[in-house]
């Protein structure tokens, strides 16, 4: 992942952590595609209900969104680690393994 900053100063408006990660502008544009393909999946099984459609074929496009979003997760673990968590411990500050091993514990749930 290129061109990534950590400002500290700044605060999430929804959750208030205190982190940001500025991203390329071609890696952002990369997530947000794999967001919309999954947010269009959603869209058709929401579709798929209304229209009454076979219980088994549901489960198959909603085991095809899990799928997705396991995607999505690993491409963004792996930018993570590969610029914060590696910039973080360069710069000493160990306690981005501590963040890490929690955020892997509940993606493994």
């Amino acid at each position: 992942m290129s061109d990534v900053t950590d400002t500290s100063e700044k605060k999430c408006c929804c959750c208030g952590n205190t982190k940001k990660t500025e991203r390329a502008q071609t890696d952002k544009k990369k997530l947000m595609n794999r967001l919309s393909r999954i947010e269009g999946q959603i869209r058709g099984i929401k579709k798929m209900i209304e229209n009454d459609a076979y219980c088994n074929d549901i489960l198959i496009q909603s085991a095809a969104v899990s799928a997705a979003v396991n995607a999505f997760n690993r491409e963004l673990l792996s930018n993570h680690i590969h610029s914060c968590v590696v910039r973080d411990i360069r710069e000493g500050n160990d306690e981005v393994v501590d963040e890490l091993m929690g955020t892997l514990q509940k993606l493994m749930k």
